[in-house]
């Protein structure tokens, strides 16, 4: 029973060994992983914001050019709202 004893304690002592060796490869691919996929989830929300932010000046611009009409109608004509 201690060669099963000594044979886990060794079989441990192996893991461990391998596991401290390995770590800082792992928390390497890991850093890098984690910023390539920062970088994607950045692009796609700045892609997104930019598409919404397109959409939201066109409609501004829209409405600048409305109100421009309108207050171009309101001068030719010389009448405002309230009369």
């Amino acid at each position: 029973m201690s060669d099963t004893t000594s044979s886990s304690d060794s079989n441990q002592d192996l893991l461990a060994r391998l596991k401290h060796l390995a770590q800082p490869l792992v928390d390497s691919i890991d850093s890098r992983l984690r910023d390539q996929i920062d970088r994607r989830v950045d692009e796609r929300v700045n892609e997104s914001l930019s598409s919404r932010l397109s959409v939201i000046e066109r409609a501004i611009a829209d409405l600048d050019r409305a109100v421009k009409a309108l207050q171009q109608r309101e001068d030719e004509t010389g009448e405002t709202e309230a009369d």
